[in-house]
């Protein structure tokens, strides 16, 4: 079975940081996608299942990392220099097969989500 769970949110103020989690009961290519109240789910990053290639939205290119802890069967998604506009439920999504994808209905398990929350 395939379980994905995500931590790490929270309310933070404008400029600060965040780290969310993503805990995998297996080896998969990773995404993470956002929800912001009245708008459509929204790529952010993805990460490769086993050459580490990432990709990111150009929103968020530049202040957020994701990245991958094997050992831990954890991806990671870091997020610097936060904006109001990056509130939303994140989500962290996963795949068969090894390379990200940057659309939601290429991804074949998700989480419930974690809320992020910033203040200006």
């Amino acid at each position: 079975q395939v379980q994905l769970v995500e931590s790490g949110g929270g309310l933070v103020q404008a400029g600060g940081s965040l780290r969310l989690s993503c805990a995998a009961s297996g080896v998969y290519a990773v995404g993470w996608f956002r929800q912001a109240p009245g708008k459509e789910r929204e790529f952010v990053a993805t990460i490769s299942r086993s050459t580490g290639s990432t990709y990111y939205a150009d929103s968020v290119k530049g202040r957020f990392t994701i990245s991958r802890d094997s050992a831990k069967n954890t991806v990671y998604l870091q997020m610097n220099s936060l904006k109001p506009e990056d509130t939303a439920v994140y989500y962290c999504a996963a795949r068969l097969g090894i390379g990200g994808r940057r659309t939601s209905n290429e991804y074949d398990y998700w989480g419930q989500g974690t809320q992020v929350t910033v203040s200006s």
